[in-house]
């Protein structure tokens, strides 16, 4: 039976990851999250009847909550794992539309800010990598996805002048290293580390009226200077996709994601990052 973890699979694109693994009753779902009780009750509502889901308590913050997944695991799945998605993750609500320059006139909140990014989106996945690399190896397609950003790509940045959300962005460049450094390392044993960019998803983060359809997230604040922001963002993601057609749902993101991750290789894949079209293309 194909076995899958994925963490942070609560809502958004890590709850339709969840859902359409499921749909197949040969598949066996595990999700860590941070609240075990409220995806339960999610769970039950909105997929009822899926016995081949397994909610367990994890933090990517809290690396023994996370060892004590890997036991819950173990104990569900035996010694073996196929997939990991490394779904879970941190949007800074603080710098998301405002330079370097300008956050590092508070110093001590750039540095809360930077912290926290780096130690969920990419601390806490190397500590993910390391703990549940035993039943990756025993696995039958050995694969270990991170849900990432094109917003990580340094050709996309200066292509468009992209210097918004400049924390977020190292966060997920720097998990990009990670990937290829890990794979570096198990190569040899056929284990695939991958990078794969959702593109624009509609994940309810924010949930305010004036949004832009071309950022990687909504608008937080109303304020004339965040609006502002927004739009002259939004304007760089037009100029770089004409064609965009605006938000995917989660859904359509998922279904996305898994027609990579399923033909993923080590040539076209192994250490990479590619967005949802399978290549550069990140919109």
């Amino acid at each position: 039976m194909p076995s899958y973890v994925i963490t942070g699979a609560s809502r958004g694109i890590g709850f339709a990851l969840l859902d359409q693994l499921s749909e197949d009753a040969n598949n066996v779902v595990v999700t860590i999250v941070r609240n075990k009780a409220a995806t339960e009750s999610k769970i039950t509502t909105e997929l009822p009847g899926r016995k081949n889901i397994f909610v367990l308590q994890g933090d990517l913050t809290d690396v023994e909550s996370i060892k004590n997944a890997f036991t819950e695991t173990k104990k569900l799945l035996g010694d073996s794992l196929d997939v990991l998605i490394a779904n879970a993750g941190y949007i800074s609500d603080y710098s998301g539309f405002l330079p370097l320059s300008e956050l590092g006139s508070d110093t001590k909140a750039l540095d809360a800010d930077l912290n926290q990014l780096f130690q969920v989106n990419v601390v806490g996945n190397i500590h993910l990598f390391n703990i549940f690399l035993p039943l990756i190896k025993n696995g039958q397609a050995k694969k270990i996805v991170t849900i990432s950003s094109g917003m990580s790509d340094e050709k996309l940045t200066l292509e468009i002048g992209l210097f918004e959300a400049g924390p977020y962005s190292i966060s997920k460049a720097a998990m990009n290293m990670v990937n290829a450094k890990f794979q570096a390392e198990f190569k040899k044993e056929g284990i695939i580390f991958m990078g794969v960019c959702p593109g624009s998803v509609d994940t309810g983060h924010y949930d305010n009226p004036r949004e832009n359809a071309y950022a990687d997230w909504r608008l937080l604040a109303v304020s004339p200077e965040d609006l502002q922001r927004n739009i002259a963002m939004g304007g760089k993601f037009a100029g770089y996709a004409p064609g965009f057609k605006g938000w995917a749902t989660p859904r359509d993101s998922a279904r996305d994601v898994l027609n990579i991750v399923q033909k993923a290789t080590m040539e076209a894949n192994g250490g990479q990052l590619v967005s949802h079209f399978g290549n550069k293309q990140w919109l």
